[in-house]
């Protein structure tokens, strides 16, 4: 009777191993500080990373999303979403360059790619690690939002 239950406890052991194992690979782009995605614009691939929070899971979902952003004020590329994100904690303090925003009043995504001291209320998404300045001086332009890779190629 106890080897059976040895036996039975080992297969349990290696059948939970297994399904962790699994589940990592399934999560795949979802990390401890976030979820990572690629932006691609005006010929470049930017990395970023969308918050671990319902509004940035939900965003991922949608991915991958072509969207027609405009320049707006020279500070910020902003785009009216189909499908609304919820909303949730926001805030009203100063932003950081390369922001992912979501202003639910307009139901608009924005990315923040210049400072310009302004405090405005909204919800923060995620935020692009790099190459924001891509978007300086670029006018409107189409932005596309697509799950991370490392072999991404720009359109």
């Amino acid at each position: 009777m106890r080897n059976g239950v040895r036996r039975l406890y080992r297969k349990l052991r290696r059948l939970v191993a297994c399904s962790c194992f699994i589940a990592i690979l399934m999560v795949g782009n979802v990390y401890a500080e976030g979820i990572r995605i690629n932006v691609l614009a005006n010929g470049k691939t930017l990395s970023a990373t969308l918050d671990d929070t319902p509004a940035g899971r939900m965003l991922y979902e949608q991915l991958p999303i072509t969207m027609q952003m405009r320049n707006i004020y020279g500070w910020q590329m902003s785009s009216y979403m189909l499908q609304p994100l919820p909303t949730g904690k926001m805030v009203a303090n100063s932003y950081k360059v390369g922001d992912i925003i979501y202003w639910p009043y307009k139901r608009t995504l924005v990315i923040l790619y210049k400072q310009n001291g302004e405090r405005f209320q909204r919800q923060h998404i995620g935020h692009i690690d790099s190459g924001v300045e891509v978007f300086e001086g670029s006018g409107d332009t189409i932005v596309t939002f697509v799950p991370y890779s490392e072999e991404v190629t720009t359109p």
